[in-house]
C-alpha cells in the first residue's frame, strides 16, 4: 500500500494525549500500514516517510494497545561474551526475569559498542519488555526508537556518559581503586604500579582515580612510568607486567582494572622468576569465580555483578510499569577480598 497523501507533522486539533497507530498515520499523512511498518523496524518505507513518522512518534509518543502487549522477553545486548563476567550478569538478569516469566534474548556484538540496524529492527519487531544495553553504546538515534516505542532502556557499566534520562547500573569504581591501593600502602608497599584499562571507558578512568587518590592522600608520588593503559585481558596484563618487570626499579607491587589482567600479571612474574606475594603483590578487579583458585588465591576487589545484572533488570520492569525511578544512575559498593596474593614487601 502507498503512503497517503496528507498534512505535515503537527498536532492536529482534537488529537492532543491520542498517541494511536491510527493518530500518527493522520498527524503524519500516511497510511496505518505505514506507521505500522516504522513502529515494528521493518524495510519498505521511504527515508523521508520514515523520518517524518519518527518525527511525529518523537512529539506525541505511543502507546500500544493492549492487544499489542510486550513480548514476554528482555533483550540483553554484550560488546563480547569472553569471560566469567558477562555470565555473572546474564545470571542476575535470568534471576529476575525468572521470577516474571519472562525470556532473556541474547545479542553479543563481537567487540563492537554499538549495535548495527539489523539488531535495531529485529528488536522494535519483537516488541521486548525491555533493553539492557551491558558495555554497549547505542546511538541517540537508536535511544530514540526505543523510547518512541515504549521500549524501555538500562545502561549496565556504560562505557561512556549515558543521556542523562537514561537509567544506568555501575558498581563503585572509584573506591574500589582507593580500596585496592590503600591495602597496598598498609603493607609497606611505595612503588605500586597500575595496569589499567581504556580511560575513556568511565569504570577504567574511576578505578585510575581512586588508586591516584590513595597515592596522594599517602604522600605518594604518582609515578607515570607505574601507570600503563592496557587491554582488559590476560594478554594486555602479560605485556605491560613484563614491561613493568623490566624496568630498572621495577614496581612491590601492582593493582590491575579486572582480574583477567591480573592473571596476566601471574604469568609475566613467573616468566620473569618473580615470585607472588613474597616479591610482587597484586590485586585485580572483579572476583570472578576462578581468582580464589589462583595460585597463591587472588586478593581483588569483588564487584557485585550478579546483584548488578538484577538491579538493570528490576529497574527495566518498574520502567515498563510507568514509574520513575528516584535516581537515574544506581552504583552498587565493592569490597576489598583479601586473601594470598598480597604481603609486605621483601626489604632488602
Amino acid at each position: 500500500m502507498t503512503d497517503m497523501p496528507g498534512p505535515k507533522p503537527g498536532r492536529a486539533r482534537g488529537d492532543a494525549g491520542v498517541t494511536t497507530a491510527a493518530a500518527i498515520a493522520r498527524l503524519a499523512g500516511v497510511s496505518v500500514p505505514t506507521v505500522s511498518r516504522v513502529l515494528n523496524g521493518k524495510a519498505g518505507v521511504a527515508l523521508a516517510t520514515r523520518e517524518r513518522v519518527e518525527a511525529v512518534i518523537r512529539e506525541h509518543g505511543y502507546r500500544r494497545p493492549e492487544t499489542e502487549a510486550p513480548a514476554a522477553i528482555v533483550e540483553l545486548v554484550f560488546h563480547a561474551l569472553e569471560s566469567l563476567w558477562a555470565l555473572e550478569i546474564i545470571r542476575g538478569v535470568e534471576r529476575v526475569a525468572r521470577v516474571n516469566e519472562l525470556a532473556v534474548v541474547l545479542t553479543e556484538m563481537e567487540g563492537r559498542l554499538t549495535p548495527g540496524r539489523a539488531w535495531t529492527e529485529q528488536v522494535l519487531a519483537r516488541r521486548p519488555a525491555g533493553v539492557i544495553a551491558v558495555f554497549s553504546e547505542l546511538t541517540v538515534a537508536q535511544q530514540s526508537k526505543l523510547a518512541s516505542r515504549g521500549i524501555p532502556l538500562v545502561v549496565l557499566d556504560p562505557t561512556g556518559e549515558p543521556m542523562h534520562e537514561t537509567p544506568s547500573v555501575g558498581a563503585a569504581n572509584w573506591s574500589g581503586g582507593l580500596s585496592a591501593t590503600r591495602h597496598l600502602i598498609e603493607l609497606g608497599h611505595r612503588r605500586i604500579a597500575m595496569i589499567n584499562g581504556p580511560v575513556v571507558w568511565p569504570c577504567c578512568r574511576a578505578r585510575l582515580g581512586g588508586y591516584r587518590a590513595a597515592l596522594e592522600m599517602a604522600g605518594i608520588p604518582v609515578d607515570p612510568a607505574l601507570v600503563r593503559d592496557s587491554t582488559l585481558y590476560v594478554e594486555g596484563g602479560l605485556k605491560d607486567a613484563a614491561a613493568l618487570l623490566a624496568l630498572p626499579e621495577p614496581p612491590t607491587a601492582v593493582f590491575t582494572a579486572n582480574d583477567l589482567q591480573a592473571h596476566g600479571v601471574y604469568e609475566a612474574a613467573r616468566r620473569a622468576g618473580v615470585r607472588i606475594p613474597q616479591d610482587l603483590s597484586v590485586v585485580g578487579f572483579d572476583d570472578l569465580p576462578f581468582s580464589q583458585w589462583a595460585g597463591p588465591p587472588m586478593t581483588t576487589v569483588r564487584q557485585p555483578l550478579e546483584e548488578m545484572g538484577a538491579a538493570a533488570a528490576e529497574l527495566m520492569l518498574a520502567l515498563g510499569r510507568g514509574e520513575q525511578p528516584r535516581f537515574t544512575r544506581l552504583e552498587l559498593a565493592t569490597e576489598l577480598i583479601v586473601r594470598q596474593s598480597t604481603a609486605p614487601p621483601r626489604t632488602a
